[in-house]
């Protein structure tokens, strides 16, 4: 166990209670979108990011609000602009007139849940800004850090349809983010049952179901979760075969592959895929619980040329060719 203490019953089962009620929060508001909620409480467990990518009124943000009254914490939207800075974000220094010096302004980005809404409408440098706070949970505003809140998750949403005015997120933005969901459109008989549930007023505000205090102790426990040795090499062969698919899966595929995951994928996998072993109440990891997820943390770690975009080639392609030629321990 690696000097870890095993998790006992008595905690997974609270662990299951803690869960469940946040399911039932979600999914009184939220219709369909299975792999969204399951992302998203993976993305909580392990106090990382998520990018959800769709078009424009799929509820990315109502996804969003609703973890966060779940689970009673606060939550910040900030619409992402070309015209948006770094300061508008993190926060500035401010002249305050009556003591002659300066005071400084935590930005919206200071909340347990940020909604960076169409994140690649800011600019590269507005972007940047984000790097620091979201890879260390703190900003450095006039040389003096402040920490973020102990649970802390930034939701990012971009349109993949509407390119003018965009600006492309850097791989080394992209890989700060945990996962990467793409939201499809509901079939009819969700979208009768969203129209009903609009009736009823189900999306107002309710009373939250836990504390941030139960969000922590689900993230301490993802950390002792026991993942075996051979799960640990099963992930560095899935990564390694997205750095060299040309000797994993079919030339003609590996030909669309310009770049693979880094060292940063492999972790991200371990992680979720300790998150995942909670929800299905177990405290060790299985190969199934990597493959739960695995396309949400490999989608956006994954880059292809244009042949593969003409050619209608996209990365989960590659991931699930990749997984047929990976054997499962």
């Amino acid at each position: 166990m690696n000097n870890i203490e095993k998790i006992t019953e008595q905690e997974l089962q609270k662990a299951r209670e803690i869960l469940v009620k946040m399911r039932d929060y979600y999914y009184t508001k939220m219709v369909g979108q299975v792999n969204l909620g399951t992302s998203l409480f993976a993305t909580l467990m392990c106090n990382g990011h998520i990018l959800l990518e769709s078009v424009p009124g799929l509820a990315k943000t109502t996804a969003a609000k609703t973890v966060t009254e779940a689970v009673n914490g606060t939550f910040s939207r900030i619409q992402c602009t070309p015209d948006l800075l770094p300061s508008d974000i993190i926060g500035t220094q401010v002249l305050n007139y009556s003591t002659n010096s300066f005071e400084t302004k935590l930005g919206p980005v200071y909340a347990n849940f940020v909604l960076l809404d169409e994140i690649n409408r800011s600019s590269a440098k507005t972007q940047s800004a984000m790097l620091e706070v979201m890879q260390e949970h703190q900003v450095t505003i006039g040389g003096t850090m402040y920490k973020m809140p102990e649970v802390f998750t930034v939701v990012a949403t971009q349109n993949p349809v509407e390119q003018e005015g965009t600006y492309l997120l850097a791989e080394a933005q992209l890989d700060r983010f945990l996962l990467k969901e793409k939201l499809n459109y509901p079939n009819m008989d969700e979208e009768l049952a969203i129209l009903n549930r609009i009736e009823k007023n189900v999306f107002d505000k309710q009373a939250s179901v836990v504390e941030l205090a139960d969000v922590v102790y689900l993230q301490q426990l993802v950390k002792r979760v026991y993942i075996d040795d051979s799960i640990k090499k099963y992930i560095i062969a899935i990564i390694n075969a997205t750095r060299y698919p040309r000797n994993f899966i079919a030339p003609e595929l590996a030909e669309y592959v310009t770049m693979g995951s880094s060292t940063r994928g492999a972790i991200a996998l371990m992680e979720v895929s300790k998150a995942r072993a909670i929800m299905c109440s177990r405290n060790y990891v299985t190969p199934d619980d990597v493959k739960a997820l695995i396309y949400s943390v490999l989608r956006h770690r994954i880059t292809l040329n244009y042949a593969a975009v003409a050619d209608n080639v996209t990365q989960e392609t590659i991931i699930s060719a990749i997984l047929g030629a990976i054997q499962t321990p």
